[in-house]
């Protein structure tokens, strides 16, 4: 029997990328995906996916920034599934530049749709979670980095959403929720872009991974995701872990 058979997942940013990776992984292994994001083409095409290999998804267009499509997301789900066990915070606006070059509301935008957003959906989540459920959090590696000139917006947002991992942990562990949070590394469109618009910086950060290459969106990530809400990782909580061929150290 699959690992996770059986088992509800929602995972926001699911239409591409990382979290396309994470709902292709979560729906071999006998998960009921629904894939929220802004763009319903891509969510559709994922969803398409999905079913060809044999499983179930289900697409709800959601925008992370906004308080009432999260709930209505969210309720889409509980009310299509009858249930929800695993959550996965994966989208992501990121506000990269010095600090004189963010603008306020570029700021503005990765804290609404990072820690304001996971925040948010942990909440409304909480009562379907409890008693067997897995929250999945984003961290990113930007927040190591010995020289943060240019991704000190980024790595504020990205650090707050580890700390509220770290108190979920702690509050909603005897709800029978586990949760911890992934600072992965991906050929994601994100990736795509820094290897493109910035080579030679993108180029010498590869050199720093010791597995000397970048990881697959689900092979590498989708499947740890898999591992870390399955029985096997049934101990690890409140966790930030790196999932990038050990190019960080995380502490």
């Amino acid at each position: 029997m699959a690992k996770l058979q059986g088992k509800v997942a929602l995972i926001t940013g699911a239409g591409q990328g990382v979290g396309q990776g994470i709902a292709f992984a979560l729906a071999s292994e006998g998960v009921a995906v629904a894939v929220t994001g802004r763009t319903k083409a891509k969510l559709d095409a994922t969803v398409k996916e999905i079913e060809k290999r044999g499983g179930k998804a289900l697409a709800v267009e959601c925008n992370v920034r906004d308080a009432a499509s999260l709930a209505a997301c969210v309720d889409a789900v509980v009310k299509h599934f009858g249930k929800l066990n695993i959550l996965v915070n994966n989208a992501q606006e990121v506000p990269l530049g010095a600090l004189n070059d963010v603008s306020d509301d570029a700021f503005a935008a990765g804290w609404e749709s990072g820690p304001l957003a996971s925040f948010r959906l942990m909440k409304l989540c909480h009562p379907h979670l409890k008693g067997d459920g897995n929250i999945v959090n984003f961290g990113s590696s930007a927040a190591k980095r010995w020289d943060m000139a240019g991704y000190g917006a980024y790595a504020a947002v990205k650090e707050a959403i580890r700390q509220l991992t770290r108190a979920a942990a702690c509050e909603w562990a005897r709800d029978g929720i586990r949760t911890n949070a992934i600072l992965p590394l991906a050929n994601s469109p994100a990736m795509e872009w820094w290897t493109r618009e910035r080579p030679e910086e993108s180029a010498a950060f590869v050199a720093t991974v010791p597995q000397a290459r970048v990881g697959d969106c689900e092979q590498d990530i989708g499947r740890f995701v898999v591992a870390l809400c399955s029985d096997d990782s049934r101990y690890i909580n409140g966790q930030s872990i790196g999932v990038d061929g050990g190019q960080a150290l995380i502490a």
